[in-house]
């Protein structure tokens, strides 16, 4: 079974904030689909080089 990253997202004052609750991880965006892109991109910075079945995630999470 592989783990899923789970995030923890909310309206702030003018942005969406994403937080992870797996990782460190914490980003936002204007909308919706900006607070995705950033968040996959924050979290492929987080995981660079690191062995990702140390975590019980897929290649591609």
């Amino acid at each position: 079974m592989k783990k899923i990253i789970q995030v923890h997202i909310f309206k702030g004052e003018s942005h969406f904030v994403g937080e992870c609750l797996d990782l460190p991880v914490v980003t936002q965006g204007k909308t919706p689909d900006e607070l995705a892109q950033n968040l996959r991109e924050a979290i492929a910075l987080q995981l660079e080089g690191e062995n990702l079945a140390d975590f019980g995630l897929a290649d591609n999470p």
